[in-house]
């Protein structure tokens, strides 16, 4: 099907130009989000009629799109979620939920304007694109933590994600045993216990 577009549209046009999309496309996106018109001559004159108004209102969509990617490009949201011990989470982050912790933030933000390139199924920072107007987005990092003190620690730089060091981990075994006399050295299995004489 052939459309005139009355917007900029990510990988396929500028304003006003003519150009060949799949009918699925443009009848259940493109048509409905009135982003384009059926490229008929009533349709292509009736769009270059309206020109300079769309143009103008483009314009001005696009100067309120750029003061707010000043104000949330860059900025850090959390996301809190359960997940196991090796920080995969119960589930994903969706653009719901990034929509909504930006919300909670104090910027309106509808889920579409989200843009995940690949689900987030791992505690850590990620970056994620929000597309304000089709020609300026802004870059936002989502937090995924299990608690609100993870974030913090990740905020940090800490990497919650990787296992623990061998040494940590022999250090709470010397401390489980009940004294230093019973821990195992090196290459010394842990001394039995005697057994109780009659």
């Amino acid at each position: 099907m052939q459309v005139v577009l009355l917007e900029r549209v990510e990988k396929l046009g500028q304003m006003g130009d003519v150009v060949k999309v799949k009918d699925g496309f443009a009848r259940n996106f493109l048509l409905p989000q009135k982003k384009a018109l059926r490229a008929t001559k009533a349709n292509i004159e009736r769009f270059e009629s309206q020109r300079s108004q769309l143009e103008a209102r483009n314009l001005e969509l696009k100067k309120e799109a750029e003061q707010v990617h000043g104000k949330v490009n860059g900025q850090s949201f959390i996301v809190l979620r359960q997940a196991g011990e090796t920080g995969i989470l119960y589930g994903s982050v969706s653009t719901r939920d990034i929509s909504s912790a930006m919300t909670e933030g104090g910027f309106s933000t509808a889920r579409n304007q989200v843009v995940l390139d690949k689900p987030i199924k791992t505690i850590g920072l990620h970056d994620v694109r929000v597309v304000l107007h089709p020609e300026v987005s802004a870059t936002i990092s989502i937090n995924v933590a299990r608690t609100a003190e993870e974030a913090e620690r990740q905020a940090a730089g800490e990497d919650l994600t990787q296992r623990r060091d061998e040494d940590e981990e022999a250090h709470e075994a010397t401390e489980f045993f009940e004294s230093e006399e019973l821990a195992p050295h090196d290459g010394e299995e842990a001394p039995a216990e005697e057994e109780a004489q009659d």
